[in-house]
C-alpha cells in the first residue's frame, strides 16, 4: 500500500504561497461559514443566507470568490444556482480542523499570537 508521501512524489507539490493563499481564504469567517453550511449538502443563496446570517449581496460575493478559487461549484436549478463543495476533500479538511480543535489544538483560544 502506498503512503501519502509516495503518492505525492510524482505530482508537483503546491508551493508555500499557494497553501498560504488557500488557508488565508479559509480564514475569512464569512467564507468559512459558507463552506460549513455546504457540508450538509447543496444550497441556494437564500438558504446560505439563512444558515450564515450574511446578507444576500455579501454571500453572493463570497460564493463568487469560492467558486473562482475552485472550492465550490454551482449548478442551475430553475431560476437559482445551487452551490455545493467542489470536492469531498474540502469537507474532509473541515472535519480535520474540527478534530484538531478538539484535540491537539484545543488551546487555540488562549493563543495570543494569532
Amino acid at each position: 500500500m502506498s503512503s501519502p508521501a509516495s503518492l505525492r512524489r510524482n505530482e508537483p507539490i503546491p508551493s508555500i504561497e499557494q497553501r498560504t493563499k488557500l488557508f488565508r481564504g479559509l480564514a475569512d469567517p464569512s467564507r468559512l461559514g459558507i463552506l460549513e453550511a455546504l457540508r450538509d449538502g447543496p444550497l441556494v443563496v437564500g438558504e446560505i443566507v439563512a444558515a450564515t446570517g450574511l446578507t444576500q449581496p455579501n454571500a453572493s460575493n463570497h460564493l463568487r470568490c469560492l467558486a473562482e478559487c475552485g472550492l465550490v461549484t454551482a449548478e442551475r436549478d430553475g431560476r437559482y444556482s445551487r452551490y455545493r463543495l467542489s470536492d469531498s476533500k474540502i469537507e474532509g479538511l473541515l472535519a480535520l480542523a474540527d478534530d484538531l480543535l478538539t484535540g491537539p489544538a484545543q488551546a487555540i483560544d488562549e493563543c495570543r499570537n494569532y
